[in-house]
């Protein structure tokens, strides 16, 4: 056996062998009524898929895209989060959100976790159907977070 020692960094490449190593892992990708990161916990309130609209187009007031990500080694440097909500045709809906990310992990971390919340306020819907928000890390795409907006008529007394 070498009495050589074996570095930090030594043992995160050959973790890259073992069936512990994971790249880049979204954990958590919710739509919700709120969300907030409190000393790296994630905190959701109100998750949800689907929206009922009384009327079209349809404004929700308020809800927040909360993700949580795990980051190793190999993704050390600047990357580009893009949030992209898009319709059923694959149509943006809104401005595409983009958050640089700088990954850099500790000497002694095998991995990083971040989280990332965005509100979103006063978001438009012109019509029902499908959409979703579209997860783009350095624009390849990661996940996607389904909505539904249904139109319901209410009765008329």
């Amino acid at each position: 056996m070498s009495s050589e020692k074996i570095e930090i960094k030594d043992i995160r490449a050959i973790s890259q062998n073992s069936c512990l190593y994971f790249p880049m892992n979204i954990q958590v990708a919710v739509l919700c009524d709120a969300a907030t990161d409190d000393n790296g916990k994630l905190n959701l309130l109100g998750s949800f898929d689907t929206i009922y609209a009384p009327q079209l187009p349809a404004v929700h007031p308020q809800c927040a895209v909360a993700l949580r990500v795990t980051f190793t080694a190999s993704d050390e440097g600047q990357h580009k989060l893009a949030l992209n909500f898009i319709n059923a045709d694959g149509r943006s809906i809104m401005p595409p959100i983009e958050i640089p990310v700088a990954v850099a992990l500790p000497e002694d971390a095998h991995f990083v976790t971040r989280n990332f919340v965005v509100n979103i306020q006063q978001m438009k819907f012109a019509e029902a159907g499908l959409y979703s928000v579209d997860i783009r890390l350095d624009d390849q795409s990661q996940a996607g977070i389904p909505l539904l907006v249904k139109f319901i008529q209410r009765a008329v007394a």
